[in-house]
């Protein structure tokens, strides 16, 4: 892990890209977090949309986790932003669009194509990102995630002991594979739906919800589409981490 740019947001909030090997990433982090005090870590994943055009919306989160007295993370995932093109991801993309644009319904083989070889190369890159995070003195546990996808919410809420607890973001398709594995997942769990999401299948969502294996789950669903995230809910997901992480 190397860092490589630092600055200090006028709310006291610092700042510093780093990179681990080719995979780039943004942490964030109060100024009171010290090898004495050390901060809880937050994840925060994001859609593969490129950290560039997600910073507005990721720095509003980090800046309420440091509100919160925590650290926050996330990093570019693969084939997106600044990281080699990926092929094949393109591909599943723009058989998506050909579906939806056609109006026919989005089947098991354009979702699994779509977002199973993600889960599979995003999840370990998280892994290591969180083993070099975790390493630096004013970062500790406990760890939470949050945000999507939420199929790489669900694989990391199976296989990383070291996550707590997870807040979902259900705006994504989710393949049955991820289904079957989300019966696993035990940890608390707070599940943001959109009612209206034109780029969700809701039922999908609600059987996802009901297959989670956690006994402490909560569904927030609001009316409104993919972006209408009331400013409510957010402060239910940031009060939901403060209860499990402090």
């Amino acid at each position: 892990m190397r860092f490589t740019s630092e600055q200090h947001l006028d709310d006291g909030l610092r700042e510093r890209a780093f990179a681990i090997g080719e995979i780039p990433g943004i942490l964030w982090s109060p100024l009171s977090a010290s090898p004495s005090a050390a901060a809880p870590l937050v994840l925060l994943g994001h859609p593969p949309l490129g950290l560039h055009r997600m910073y507005p919306r990721l720095v509003a989160r980090a800046r309420r986790a440091a509100a919160d007295g925590f650290a926050s993370a996330t990093i570019e995932l693969p084939g997106s932003g600044d990281r080699p093109r990926w092929p094949a991801a393109e591909q599943a993309r723009a058989d998506l669009r050909r579906t939806v644009t056609a109006g026919r319904r989005v089947g098991d083989e354009v979702v699994d194509a779509l977002v199973l070889p993600l889960v599979e190369r995003a999840v370990p890159e998280w892994q290591a990102a969180l083993d070099a995070l975790l390493s630096l003195p004013e970062i500790g546990g406990p760890v939470g995630y949050s945000g999507g996808v939420i199929s790489i919410g669900v694989r990391l809420a199976v296989v990383e002991p070291r996550v707590s607890a997870a807040v979902l973001f259900a705006g994504s398709f989710v393949p049955r594979a991820i289904l079957e594995q989300a019966r696993q997942v035990t940890i608390p769990l707070h599940v943001l739906l959109q009612w209206d999401d034109e780029a969700n299948d809701r039922q999908s969502a609600l059987d996802l919800f009901d297959a989670f294996g956690s006994t402490a789950k909560t569904l927030h669903a609001n009316m409104g589409g993919h972006t209408g995230v009331p400013e409510f809910a957010g402060e239910a997901a940031a009060r939901f981490l403060t209860r499990h992480l402090r």
